[in-house]
């Protein structure tokens, strides 16, 4: 019998840092992606919805009543757009956990047994801009959130947090220092033992 697997939606819970990052994962497991091709919010749309959010999140910032409930809308229309999105590479993919994962989307556990949530694996660390480091990992079944630790070449091995993720695809580090070289690990936190193990450290210098 045939697994059938579900979008994970607790990304709706997020504070909307991590929502704004999660959306961009989407739309870039959604770009081109020949298992997608017809989402019914196209990455186009959801860019602008996500640009509509980080205008009112920036206004908001100063405060008054307006100012936030215009961002709430803001956001409750973007999460509108990823719900719509998520039931769409569901429908697709329920049945195909690869498939699933590559839409950017996070799968949850149609398993009611907690079991230990497996080691994860570092896919690439690229510059995102200056002063940032992308971090991309594998999603893992049954993992609700990402934390991810770095530690600077110069730091006599200490490792800091580096911040906690809604998805594993797409974790933004900063603030890191042009021309430091970093190491890199992160983990999924879930399952009967509460997280995973940190998957093995990538170093990359930043730019």
């Amino acid at each position: 019998m045939q697994k059938n697997y579900k979008v994970y939606l607790g990304f709706a819970q997020a504070p909307d840092s991590e929502i704004d990052e999660f959306t961009s994962g989407v739309i870039d497991g959604l770009t081109g992606n020949a298992a997608f091709p017809t989402p019914p919010v196209t990455p186009a749309d959801l860019g602008a919805l996500q640009d509509a959010f980080r205008l009112k999140i920036a206004a908001a910032l100063d405060g008054g009543k307006t100012a936030t409930a215009e961002k709430n809308a803001a956001r409750e229309a973007l999460l509108d757009g990823l719900h719509k999105d998520a039931m769409y590479a569901q429908t697709l993919a329920r049945h195909d956990l690869a498939m699933l994962l590559s839409s950017g989307f996070e799968a949850a556990s149609t398993n009611r047994a907690r079991s230990p949530l497996p080691k994860p694996a570092i896919q690439a660390v690229v510059n995102e801009i200056s002063g940032k480091l992308l971090l991309r990992g594998e999603s893992l079944l049954n993992a609700h959130s990402y934390q991810a630790q770095m530690m600077a070449a110069n730091n006599g091995n200490v490792w800091v947090d580096a911040g906690d993720f809604t998805g594993a695809r797409r974790m933004v580090i900063e603030p890191v220092t042009p021309g430091t070289t970093y190491s890199l690990r992160y983990r999924g936190v879930g399952g009967s033992t509460g997280h995973s193990e940190w998957s093995d450290p990538v170093s990359h210098m930043a730019t």
